[in-house]
């Protein structure tokens, strides 16, 4: 199912994700109910699970394919990964739990990954001893319907009032805000900057706001008319186009869609890793396999580059 061209007739469009476990599922009666009872962002059972990790979502298929791996080659190891923005993450370390809706999931990880600020928090307060560089993205790209109806070629169409665009939320996830505020003004033309871009837009209302994890709003706002254009990261831009290949395409900040190459200004973010506490029996061998080169190899695949 695709979206239709008249926005009026694409709402209710729902983006149909796939299923994302590591290993082997265990027993039991899969069952989900879209409109009130499914979870994408906590993977298997973290009643089992021999191994946890916590971590940033927007790279979250890398990650997929990389535990699967990994617990494949030890034993169909039991896995638990939570992938939602790194505050909440953080936050369910620090306190012990999360309430998901009515569940209450209270799991400790063996792993974290995220920004490197937020892991030196974690270590100012005790949960790390100190983390290691694992991943860079390459800056960010347009994400827009299938076809570009807008016609948007760069940073500076964004501008237009015609295009409403999609950003993540300023509040509850920093670090991508920041990441793709100061790409749209670092590329912007030098008039259109000097008027205020993007924070002038943001004033006029032209901006939609995600409220909590835009990799996953990022692509539906798009889908379902709501934006016109959304600002994401080459990864997970790469991700929407080969899993939803007739709903979305993307216009690049720099190089080609097929060979990134971040332009001047476009933000590159990285990645950090590191134990929680000892780290338990896994996290070590883990941590170990994250820089192995079958682990980079899988990063890259996705459009994400080792930090040598």
């Amino acid at each position: 199912m695709t979206p239709s061209a008249d926005p009026t007739l694409r709402r209710g469009f729902r983006l149909d994700w796939p299923e994302e476990r590591a290993g082997r599922s265990g027993d039991g009666v899969r069952w989900l109910q879209p409109e009130s009872n499914i979870c994408l962002d906590f993977h298997g059972d973290p009643a089992r699970a021999r191994l946890a990790v916590f971590s940033d979502g927007n790279h979250h298929m890398a990650l997929l394919q990389c535990l699967d791996w990994f617990a494949r080659d030890n034993g169909d190891l039991p896995v638990f990964y939570a992938t939602t923005p790194p505050g909440v993450v953080a936050a369910m370390l620090r306190s012990g739990g999360l309430h998901l809706g009515n569940l209450t999931i209270s799991a400790t990880p063996h792993v974290f990954i995220s920004p490197p600020e937020i892991l030196d928090g974690l270590v100012a307060d005790g949960f790390m001893r100190g983390h290691i560089p694992f991943v860079r993205n390459q800056g960010s790209v347009i994400l827009t319907q299938k076809g570009n109806p807008k016609g948007i070629v760069g940073i500076a169409d964004l501008a237009r009032e015609d295009v409403r665009l999609f950003l993540s939320n300023p509040k509850t996830e920093k670090a991508s805000f920041a990441a793709y505020h100061a790409t749209l003004r670092a590329m912007a033309p030098e008039a259109l900057a000097a008027s205020g871009f993007p924070d002038d837009k943001i004033a006029r209302g032209e901006v939609l706001f995600g409220e909590s994890i835009h990799h996953r709003e990022a692509p539906q706002a798009v889908a379902d008319g709501k934006a016109d254009a959304a600002m994401v990261f080459y990864h997970l831009a790469l991700r929407y186009l080969r899993i939803f290949p007739d709903v979305f395409d993307a216009v690049p900040l720099g190089g080609s869609v097929e060979r990134p190459d971040p332009a001047s200004g476009n933000v590159v973010s990285l990645t950090h890793a590191g134990l929680v506490g000892d780290g338990g029996k896994w996290g070590a061998r883990l941590l170990s396999f994250l820089s192995s080169a079958t682990a980079h190899d899988i990063y890259r695949r996705h459009g994400l580059l080792p930090m040598d």
